[in-house]
This record gives structure tokens, C-alpha cells and sequence, in this order.
């Protein structure tokens, strides 16, 4: 079945053609990445085929009796209203059923008459039909998951991440047969990652999705569409698979080339040469000519993008940490007691959950944050390279190349030669015709290569990456990779990107929370193994007292339909489920009303809404045992 349709597409933006022609569809159950480099056009393609945009020529058809949603990079949320308001924004049959049930139970209760208690018995059928009473539940548990737990926070007082996991968790829990996803993990720690690739693997729904995360797109995508200077290309398969057709295709373009190169030289000749008078035949030539000489001149491969520099010198000592300790409050430990000591040309990854203190960690590296206890000492001859998630600070009337040339006007390479920015700038996606563009005109994705270029010209001996993945694409994160692998100094990176982080580190350091870091020798995917494994041993060996009591079964039925009479202990449970519910209700109570009261104490938010979800889910448990309970008095 035809889920959608484009057809010849176009689509210009600041007098640059993003894309012309383009023709494709879905259909029911494609699981489609879309890929290219910041600034082709991926947002806008999408924006056209989600109808928030218009194309300059062409048409796209989504099935009518299709339910489809669409998470934006730019979610549009209600910021006057709650987390969980904004979730039942959507516009789902479940959805729309629950809402329809809340205003008719409203207006009945304010004026009960025969058409409200209609209205009423309808919502109320409709929202049985739609199997949507537990809702409100399932939105916190997908919230839950997503790392937020106070639903009745105000959405004014998020944070971009947060108001992007917000918008995830809506479009997720519309539950649509269709699917258009921009970046969806972008602000979600590995976990998280994992989580949706879980809930995107388990639906049947057909999904198109644009992603810079290589294993995400492996696991969930069996087509790859790539929007190569303003073509389209289309691949079957998964993203090694890509690779491998596409590298092809550039060498059957690189042949075609070279025919081309020998055509358009023996042409040239003969127009030089040809007579004033021309022929028909003369004329056909011409226009040949004309469409050889656009391939011949027409490039298809970049730049090569291996290049090494030539560091800053790097002396013995390089940085030194002492028994670091931070945190922030009695509920929230960064550091306990952490010792380290880094070595010529490490490459260290940095993994754990959002809100655990890895950026507080940097900062800390960088001077921006001072330790509780403990001592930092760098070598005098480090210079450090430090690429935050701050957005680049120039002016929008900045010329791109200036950009740069304000720091350096050349690269010092191994070779002993020097690297001119504008050669710089090409070697990481940045075409000849936009080094003189204004920083205003740039996508938010060439903003961040831009500002990671400023980081890298300085020529640092000791590079630190707080998320250099984030909005940057799949080409340039390659040939981010290139640079780094070759690179001589030492090198620290938080990512959530688990590619990046196999195909750089030699060794990670695990936040496990609570001031307490792990540092396992390999990469994170080394890491994972150990992990499960060590979790799953740990299974095997749990005592058998230790796991959760079995109800007892009874070998009379009750006198009652469907339920059976408590045993001594299952009553004895009963009363102590009873006893404990109500201090937890009144617990939670009080910490959603400090939640409700913080907005800039990031660190106590985050420690509280990890408590407050710990604590939902025992309420959960003890609610659900409850009813379990409640049934055979």
C-alpha cells in the first residue's frame, strides 16, 4: 500500500537550488533514512513533505485515511500549559477521545441533563473503543523515559533538550501508522537511544527519518535515500551497505568523468574551428557539447579529507587530576575521590545519562567549574581545544572565511607545509561559493561545523568534546572521524554517538552517578558487552530469597466470580500497601511542588526528577499489587 508520494519536487532557498526534480515514495512499513550534508536541503524536504512548507514546483500525497505525525527540530509546543497538557495536544484518536471525555464529564458535572449524560456515555464509549483510559499512565511512563517526571512543570521552563524529549515522547504516544522523524537523538543519552530504538523496531508503522547516528540507522532503517547536490539516490539495505553502493557509484561517475574530460577537449577543438554558417547538423553538436561540457566540469567526489597537522608541542606532563570531588547539594555527587592521570595520545570517551555531571566535569578541566576538594595541574605546555554545546558567538554580518581568518589565516601541517583556511574550510563541507556567505545565512547544522572549525584552527595539543556530533552530518562526522584518528594529541569526548565513540576511543569513563566513574579499557561497545554480561551473571547468582514474593495459590476457589480468598500473608501485605501509599503520595506531593517552584537550578532539578521517577514507579508497583490484593477480600 502507497503510504506517500513526491513527485518532482523543487526547491530553492536564499537563490540556492536545494533540490530539483526529486521523485520517490513509501510504502506501508519502509522503515526510510533520509542523509546529506548540513545545508542541502534535509529539513526543508521534510518540512515540504510534513505540509508545513510548500515546494517551489511539484506535488506530495500522504494516503488520506493514514494517522501521521511529525517531530520537528523545532518542536511546536504550548509553553502557557503543563508537560502533560502538551501531550494530549496531539491529535490522535485516543487522544481526541479523552479530551472529548474530559469536557463532557466537565459540562455534565456543572449541569447534568439527558444530552450531557449522552455526551457523556459517548465520550465514555469512546474512549473504551480507543482502549485510552490508562493514557494518562502510559504518557508518564514514555516521559518517565525520556528523563521527565515532573509532568505538571510548566513547558516555559524546559530546556531545548528537554522540550525536544517532550515532543518525541507526543509524537510516540499518538501511536501513528506513519511516521517523520528529524533528528530524534539529538538530546538523548545512549539509553535513551536504545529505548527508541526498541519502540521504533517493535511497531509496524512506516517511518522516514533523518539521523546522523550510524547505528541507530542500522538497526532501524532497511532503505537509505541520500540528497546528493540536489539529487536524489536511492539505497537498499543498511547503512554499511550504503557505503559500499555509494562508493561505486563515485567510481563509475569518476570513469564517466574522465570520458567526459576527453570528449569536451576534442569538442572544444572543433568549436573553435567551426564555421560561422551553421548547419543543422552543426547545431545538434553544439548541444551535445553544451551537456558534455556540464559532466566533464561536474564533480562528484570530495576533497580528500586525510590530512595530519602538526600539533603545538606536548611536553611530559600533560594533565593531572587529584582526588576531585563535586557535587552539587546533599542529592547530587559529581565526583568522589577521582584520580587521574592522562597519558601522550589518549583517546578517552565519556558515557552516562543525562544530568549526571559529565559537562560539570569539563568545566572543570577547562577552569570554567571549581572542584569541592581535589587539585588539577596541567603541563605548561598544553593547549587546550574546547568545543562546548554553547552556540557559536559571531556576528550574523560575518563572513564565514573571517571567521576563521580572525584566529588564523593557515593550519601548520606534519609536513611542514601550511593549510589556508579557505583549503580548511573545503576539507569539511564548506564549498568555494560560501566562504564569503554571511554566518546569518547558515543552517543551524553549519553554524555547529563552523564553530567546531574555530576550536580545531587553533592548533591545540589536547582536544575536549562536549557533543561534537550534534546537528553535524553524516559526511562531515567521517571526516570529523579522519581528523581525529590521525590527530597526535589527546582527546576527551562526551557523545551519545556510539559509532563515533567505537571507531575513536581506547578507553571510556563510565558515570555511573553518584560521584562514581568506571574507567574501562576499550570502546563502548567493548563496554556494553562486559555490562550485560556481568548484569546477567549477576541474575544467575541473585539468592533466590531476594527475589519478589509469588502469591500464594489457592487450592479452593472463592465463593466470589473471578477472585480468590487472601492467604494470612497476602492480608498481612494488603494492610502494609494501605499504610504506605498515602506517605508516598504525600512524598510526591512535595517534591512535584519544588519542582514546580525551580527553573535555573538545572543540577536540583535533575536530581530530583530522577528521585521523583523512582518513586512514581514504586507507587506504580504498590498500586498495581493493590488491585491484585483488593480483588479477594
Amino acid at each position: 500500500m502507497n503510504v506517500l508520494s513526491a513527485e518532482n519536487l523543487h526547491k530553492s532557498w536564499n537563490e540556492k537550488t536545494l533540490f530539483s526534480g526529486i521523485t520517490f515514495g513509501l510504502s506501508k512499513g519502509d522503515k526510510v533514512a533520509l542523509v546529506a550534508a548540513n545545508g542541502s536541503g534535509k529539513t526543508s524536504l521534510l518540512n515540504i513533505l510534513a505540509q508545513r512548507d510548500s515546494p517551489d514546483q511539484g506535488l506530495v500525497s500522504i494516503r488520506k485515511e493514514l494517522h501521521w505525525a511529525y517531530l520537528s527540530q523545532e518542536p511546536e509546543l504550548d509553553d502557557a500549559s503543563s508537560i502533560l497538557d502538551n501531550v494530549f495536544l496531539g491529535d490522535a484518536p485516543a487522544v481526541r477521545a479523552v479530551r472529548d471525555y474530559e469536557w463532557a464529564l466537565e459540562q455534565h458535572s456543572q449541569l447534568a441533563t439527558a444530552a450531557s449524560e449522552k455526551a457523556l456515555d459517548q465520550a465514555m464509549e469512546a474512549v473504551s473503543r480507543y482502549e485510552a483510559w490508562d493514557l494518562e499512565a502510559r504518557a508518564k511512563t514514555v516521559l518517565g523515559k525520556l528523563d521527565i517526571h515532573n509532568v505538571n512543570q510548566p513547558v516555559a521552563t524546559l530546556s531545548g533538550g528537554q522540550r525536544k524529549r517532550l515532543a518525541l515522547a507526543r509524537v510516540l504516544l499518538e501511536e501513528p501508522d506513519f511516521l517523520i522523524l528529524d533528528e530524534p537523538t539529538n538530546h538523548l543519552d545512549i539509553a535513551m537511544i536504545e529505548w527508541l530504538e526498541e519502540q521504533l523496531m517493535a511497531k509496524s508503522l512506516t517511518l522516514l527519518l533523518v539521523t546522523h547516528d550510524r547505528y541507530f540507522l542500522d538497526r532501524i532503517c532497511d532503505r537509505i535515500l541520500e540528497l546528493d547536490k540536489g539529487e536524489l539516490y536511492e539505497y537498499p539495505g543498511n547503512y554499511e551497505s550504503y557505503i559500499e553502493q555509494k562508493e561505486h557509484r563515485y567510481a563509475v561517475a569518476q570513469s564517466e568523468q574522465e570520458k567526459a574530460h576527453n570528449i569536451y577537449r576534442r569538442e572544444l577543438e572543433w568549436v573553435r574551428r567551426m564555421p560561422k554558417a551553421r548547419t543543422t547538423k552543426s547545431k545538434s553538436r553544439l548541444e551535445a557539447f553544451d551537456d558534455v561540457a556540464l559532466r566533464a566540469k561536474k564533480q562528484h567526489r570530495d576533497e580528500a579529507s586525510e590530512f595530519g597537522v602538526k600539533m603545538e608541542r606536548m611536553g611530559r606532563k600533560i594533565l593531572e587530576l587529584y582526588h576531585l570531588e563535586k557535587a552539587f547539594g546533599d542529592d547530587l555527587c559529581i565526583l568522589e575521590d577521582f584520580t587521574y592521570t592522562f597519558k601522550r595520545g589518549e583517546k578517552i570517551g565519556i558515557v552516562g545519562p543525562n544530568g549526571v555531571g559529565k559537562s560539570t566535569f569539563l568545566n572543570m578541566i577547562m577552569g570554567l567549574e571549581k572542584p569541592d576538594q581535589g587539585k588539577i595541574v596541567a603541563g605548561e605546555t598544553m593547549v587546550f581545544g574546547y568545543f562546548d554545546q554553547q552556540p557559536l558567538q559571531v556576528p550574523d554580518d560575518m563572513r564565514v572565511i573571517d571567521v576563521l581568518r580572525e584566529l588564523a589565516e593557515f593550519l601548520p601541517m606534519a609536513d611542514g607545509s601550511r593549510l589556508p583556511v579557505a583549503q580548511f574550510l573545503r576539507r569539511f563541507g564548506f564549498a568555494n561559493e560560501t566562504h564569503y556567505q554571511w554566518v546569518g545565512k547558515l543552517s543551524g547544522g553549519e553554524k555547529r561545523r563552523l564553530q567546531l572549525l574555530r576550536v580545531l584552527v587553533t592548533n591545540p595539543n589536547f582536544l575536549i568534546l562536549d557533543e561534537p556530533t550534534n546537528d553535524l552530518d553524516i559526511v562531515t562526522l567521517a571526516t570529523l572521524e579522519s581528523f581525529l584518528i590521525d590527530y597526535p594529541g589527546c582527546v576527551l569526548i562526551v557523545s551519545h554517538d556510539r559509532y563515533f565513540m567505537d571507531k575513536l576511543v581506547d578507553h571510556v569513563f563510565v558515570f555511573e552517578g553518584q560521584g562514581k566513574i568506571k574507567d574501562y579499557p576499550g570502546n563502548y561497545s567493548d563496554y556494553r558487552s562486559w555490562a550485560d554480561a556481568e548484569k546477567a551473571r549477576l541474575q544467575q547468582e541473585k539468592p533466590k530469597a531476594a527475589a519478589a514474593p509469588i502469591p500464594v495459590k489457592e487450592d479452593k476457589p472463592s465463593p466470589q466470580a473471578g477472585s480468590k480468598k487472601l492467604s494470612f500473608k497476602e492480608k498481612f501485605e494488603l494492610e502494609q500497601i494501605e499504610q504506605s501509599m498515602p506517605k508516598l503520595q504525600a512524598k510526591k506531593a512535595a517534591m512535584e511542588a519544588e519542582l514546580s517552584t525551580l527553573s535555573s537550578e538545572f543540577e536540583r532539578i535533575q536530581s530530583l526528577s530522577a528521585e521523583l521517577q523512582q518513586l512514581n514507579e514504586e507507587l506504580d508497583r504498590q498500586e498495581l499489587r493493590w488491585l491484585e490484593l483488593s480483588e479477594g477480600l
